[in-house]
């Protein structure tokens, strides 16, 4: 059963999802072409593509992952502040997991271990 907000307010909450939705397709275009160019940038003056492959995988990841967060951020605002029905949440569950397990599969790929591992990982102080 939907939520029967006045019309103003369901635009309102639409042009917020969009704004979200946009910021989050922007981060993720500039952060490709801006990693991508410092990756190209590198591998020139380093002679070599090998050393600075790493840290364009990282920081394109990144990218990735903060541009993820957006769009589901929109997802959340598009669905649930406008007027969910039981299509609409379940949707949204599916878009959530998704974008979920990218980002947590994104994280895994960039630090090279699994979230709860990450303490083991760090250096032990004496």
């Amino acid at each position: 059963m939907p939520i029967n907000h006045p019309e103003s307010l369901n635009a309102l909450w639409r042009w917020i999802a969009m704004g979200l939705e946009t910021i989050g397709v922007i981060i993720i275009v500039l952060g490709a072409l801006g990693t991508t160019v410092a990756f190209i940038r590198r591998s020139f003056q380093g002679g070599s593509f090998r050393p600075a492959f790493p840290r364009f995988r990282n920081d394109f990841g990144r990218a990735i992952l903060l541009g993820l967060e957006f769009l589901v951020a929109a997802d959340i605002v598009g669905t649930v502040a406008v007027g969910p029905t039981l299509q609409d949440l379940a949707v949204l569950g599916l878009l959530v997991i998704i974008r979920t397990f990218l980002s947590f599969a994104l994280e895994v790929e960039i630090t090279g271990s699994l979230p709860w591992r990450a303490g083991d990982a760090a250096p032990k102080e004496e």
